[in-house]
């Protein structure tokens, strides 16, 4: 049962003459219809402890660090109470997971609190991860245990440092609960996640295949007024094209980064096009398109390789429930977003272009530069050859050290000098750190063991990716064979 105080008893509190304020909520979500989500507070916890809090992304956000930082604040981050104008709800989706439709889904261990603006005007929406089962839990526990939350906490951090549109971890609470796992009982602990907005594609699915045409008009309005502002509100046809080209650019983020999303099912691809869900996530150590991580992606479904044509297959499911908005002629309407989702191969590869060539020192596109660089994908993959390592190495003259054969990438060299005689600074886009597996099970451990030092010293490295830090070079280290990370998991 939600812990009760008279209305705005933690709005504003004083500590040493100091004034502090709880965030001030707005909440658009909350005022759409009813069937959009389900009003329901997070469920308390015993004992919680503040593991992070993420100070510079409370600046940004115009938080009060103090506030968060009080009684009030860590009870809010727990679920133990809300502010005044808190409005705690679970959102409903509905989403194809490894390509099995599911009608409805929804937040089953999350809890939307509001919406701030930031000073900059940017809207954050806060939600709370590991806080408690709401109507589309599915009998689960609505719960989180540390590792995940760690995990997302150290990575989606990291993926904002190296530029890709990301969810942001602003705290992690430990709850003083465990929670029962496969691998037994473990310390619970909530996740504080802030985005622009928590919408899916699966939103869409789920309003379509209740056959809700003015929901549906609804959430368009609402999330081409969220992401995609010069749009017409009504404007399906541009709102699939945008979220289309928005989409290729992320995924060739990911790509130009070695990440595997692991789990890139419809209810975990976001309207926005920022990346959501950090479930059985990584970063590749040694290169192969067929890099698979998740535990429950038996078929590589997800590989890395298979992440682009995944995205197609995702965005023809919104296409299709965006149909009831693209005009009464069914026919012309499918005519008109097949004509849309065409654009898709030619987006996609010039998003990989884009973000994958100037690792080779190409901003300006040749003849024959794409099977330059493929060339040295193939000798990496056929090598073992560190993705990270490999590209970072071409600045000083390492990446030989990086192959089985270092001869296979001499042969490769000479035709890439002769490109690229004068190559730029590669170090602006080829990372020094990343948020390697190895490194965040070591964190994970030691938390087990309440010593936090490990995630906190990952999570300041990572901060600053493309920079050189000698006193942390450990950490750009591919991991030693008893260290290598083979699969990922989802943590519910």
């Amino acid at each position: 049962m939600r812990r009760v105080w008279p209305p705005g008893t933690f709005d504003r509190l004083s500590r040493a003459g100091a004034v502090m304020e709880a965030p001030r909520f707005d909440n658009s979500f909350a005022r759409l219809p009813d069937q959009f989500f389900t009003r329901i507070d997070p469920v308390p916890v015993s004992d919680p402890q503040l593991i992070a809090l993420n100070v510079s992304l409370v600046g940004q956000m115009g938080l009060d660090e103090d506030w968060l930082l009080s009684e009030a604040g860590l009870a809010m981050m727990a679920g133990n109470a809300m502010p005044s104008n808190a409005a705690p709800l679970a959102q409903v989706y509905a989403g194809h997971q490894f390509g099995g439709w599911s009608p409805q889904l929804g937040d089953g261990r999350a809890h939307l609190l509001g919406e701030v603006v930031g000073p900059d005007g940017l809207n954050w929406d806060i939600q709370l991860k590991g806080s408690g089962q709401t109507p589309y839990s599915r009998m689960g526990d609505g719960r989180a245990w540390l590792g995940p939350v760690l995990r997302e906490y150290i990575i989606s951090e990291a993926m904002h440092a190296l530029g890709v549109p990301t969810t942001r971890a602003l705290a992690a609470v430990s709850t003083g609960e465990p929670v029962l796992r496969e691998q037994g009982y473990l310390p619970g602990a909530i996740l504080t996640r802030v985005a622009p907005s928590h919408l899916r594609v699966g939103h869409f699915q789920y309003f379509a295949a209740e056959q809700d045409s003015d929901a549906l008009g609804i959430l368009l309005k609402y999330a081409i007024q969220k992401h995609y502002p010069d749009l017409d509100d009504d404007d399906a046809p541009g709102f699939l094209r945008a979220v289309m080209l928005a989409q290729a650019d992320l995924v060739g983020r990911w790509m130009a980064l070695g990440f595997i999303h692991g789990v890139m099912n419809t209810d975990n691809t976001h309207i926005g096009a920022i990346t959501i869900d950090y479930g059985p996530c990584a970063f590749m150590d040694a290169y192969h398109p067929g890099k698979v991580f998740s535990s429950i992606d038996q078929f590589g479904r997800y590989a890395y390789g298979a992440q682009p044509q995944i995205l197609v297959w995702n965005l023809a499911q919104l296409a299709t429930a965006l149909l009831p908005l693209m005009g009464s002629d069914r026919d012309k309407a499918i005519s008109e977003a097949e004509a849309i989702l065409e654009g898709y191969g030619a987006a996609y590869t010039d998003a990989w272009m884009r973000h994958m060539l100037p690792k080779i020192g190409i901003t300006e596109p040749h003849e024959g530069d794409v099977e330059l660089l493929q060339d040295l994908l193939n000798r990496m993959a056929e090598n073992q050859a560190d993705f990270t390592r490999t590209f970072r190495g071409l600045a000083n003259g390492s990446t030989r050290d990086e192959f089985v054969d270092p001869t296979a990438f001499d042969a490769w060299a000479s035709t890439w000098r002769g490109r690229v005689p004068d190559a730029p600074d590669l170090n602006r886009v080829n990372p020094a750190f990343i948020a390697r597996n190895h490194r965040i099970e070591e964190a994970i451990q030691a938390a087990l063991q309440a010593d936090f030092a490990p995630f906190e010293r990952l999570v300041e490295v990572l901060r600053h990716p493309y920079d050189d830090q000698p006193a942390h070079n450990d950490l750009q280290n591919a991991p030693l064979d008893q260290e290598l990370v083979t699969q990922t998991f989802c943590g519910t």
